[in-house]
């Protein structure tokens, strides 16, 4: 049943934690009285959200890394494990959005896209979910995105990666429900965020608002019987 109350005490990890989805989510577990790990490219603002969430009273850790580099990844896997005893919430938020018509797309760009949109949760989740299936218990939340149900001309290579990652939910998943691990892909619409702000030919006023994803996330993973919901599209009422 639906209880945020099972998610009290629990330990959360975040990449992404300071762009506008990540930020909020962070926001919403802090007030379940999750305790927070999170990592991120920009010191400056991580350390600006760890001391705005240590006014809800749980226990923050923070980590700057480049998830373009796999050192940093395994680093970042290494500090946290060093700050908590296991991690039982993983979400998956580090995104970029490269918007280049393919013939601009260089093979630096697929790279950073890759490593950072499907790599980084593809390393974080097989490292972190080893502790949840000893426990029995963990919520994985990969954030996806309506790209990774259709293609837009400009944005192949951002499709590619959210459909790497809708994928990979959907195997993991599979795999780890029997030990009570349970993998959702969240995928949203534009979102009201610095990569929203990227989105061409579309009305930002009428963009998702990170808070109201945030509920959501917190919605599925409170459940703790026998209904999931594995795989969520998130879309706008009014789209222009």
């Amino acid at each position: 049943m639906f209880d945020t109350e099972i998610l009290k005490d629990k330990t959360a990890f975040i990449s992404g934690a300071t762009g506008g989805i990540g930020g909020a989510i962070a926001i919403a577990l802090a007030k379940c009285g999750c305790n927070l790990f999170l990592t991120a490219t920009d010191g400056k603002k991580l350390k600006s959200l760890a001391e705005e969430m240590s006014l809800y009273g749980v226990s923050i850790y923070h980590h700057v890394a480049d998830l373009t580099n796999k050192n940093h990844l395994y680093g970042v896997v290494k500090k946290a494990k060093e700050s908590f005893d296991s991690i039982d919430i993983v979400i998956n938020s580090a995104g970029i959005f490269p918007n280049i018509d393919l013939f601009d797309i260089h093979d630096d760009d697929y790279t950073d896209a890759m490593d950072i949109n499907f790599r980084s949760a593809f390393m974080f989740t097989r490292e972190f979910a080893k502790d949840m299936v000893d426990s029995k218990w963990g919520r994985i939340v990969n954030i996806g995105s309506s790209s990774a149900y259709n293609g837009f001309g400009g944005t192949s290579l951002y499709c590619a990666s959210k459909h790497a990652l809708l994928g990979f939910s959907r195997s993991i998943h599979d795999e780890l429900k029997q030990y009570n691990v349970r993998t959702f892909c969240i995928s949203p619409s534009s979102t009201q965020s610095k990569m929203g702000l990227a989105t061409k030919n579309q009305d930002y006023s009428t963009f998702i608002e990170p808070s109201d994803i945030a509920k959501y996330v917190v919605f599925v993973i409170s459940f703790d019987g026998n209904l999931v919901s594995e795989e969520v599209a998130l879309k706008r009422i009014i789209v222009k």
